[in-house]
């Protein structure tokens, strides 16, 4: 563990990093194993505490590229990979959320879904599943990848003082965020849920009016 959180030190402050984080963000979107989110974190807490404007501004554009690059990987595995593609079909959760709003609202799909755990590769691998065209694809995916990497050095910003930019703070307040974030969005949806369920039991049945039966008018003599 000690070597772990050595060679992490090392990488943070080597001139590999901002190369070694672009291909780690990308590889994060069709493989989420990486920790490229801890690595960006605790790189911004150093920058911004020792208030280095170029390295903040490196690691943005970095964190933004790697985002559409890994977005493009996952987007095209979701037209043509069926273990991508399982991702897609489920009706509930992250799923379901993005698959009630793709078509109709990317943006909301794309951008909203960047933000939860896991709702990277299940957005993107929906895009791709379900036909968005790429002209469509690209701006949202590009307005997510801003998103996204605004909110981590945000998130490096305000764990700076906290973390001193430390591998083994960062990875402990990373895996808290995740958590939190995924509680609160089944939060979100259980509320959702539960409103859709009253107003539906409030919705008065529609009358269903049986169809008089013929009636036979006598013959004329």
């Amino acid at each position: 563990m000690l070597d772990v959180l050595t060679g992490f030190g090392a990488l943070l402050h080597s001139v590999w990093l901002l190369p070694l984080l672009a291909v780690m963000i990308a590889v994060d979107g069709p493989f989420p194993v990486l920790p490229s989110e801890t690595i960006l974190m605790s790189a911004s807490a150093l920058a911004f505490g020792s208030h280095d404007a170029v390295a903040v501004l490196a690691l943005f554009l970095v964190a933004v590229v790697g985002s559409m690059i890994g977005d493009l990987l996952v987007f095209g595995l979701g037209r043509s990979s069926q273990r991508i593609v399982a991702l897609t079909d489920a009706r509930t959760g992250i799923s379901g959320w993005v698959r009630a709003r793709l078509l109709a609202q990317p943006g909301v799909a794309l951008v909203g879904a960047r933000l939860v755990p896991g709702g990277r590769l299940v957005s993107t691998a929906a895009a791709g599943r379900f036909g968005l065209p790429l002209r469509r694809f690209l701006p949202w995916t590009l307005a997510s990848s801003v998103v996204w990497s605004c909110y981590m050095l945000l998130v490096g910003l305000a764990l700076g003082p906290v973390t001193g930019g430390r591998p083994l703070p960062c990875l402990i307040a990373g895996v808290i965020m995740a958590a939190v974030t995924a509680g609160a969005f089944a939060i979100g949806q259980r509320i959702r849920a539960r409103r859709a369920a009253r107003r539906a039991v409030a919705m008065p049945l529609p009358i269903s009016v049986s169809p008089e039966p013929d009636v036979e008018l006598p013959r004329a003599a």
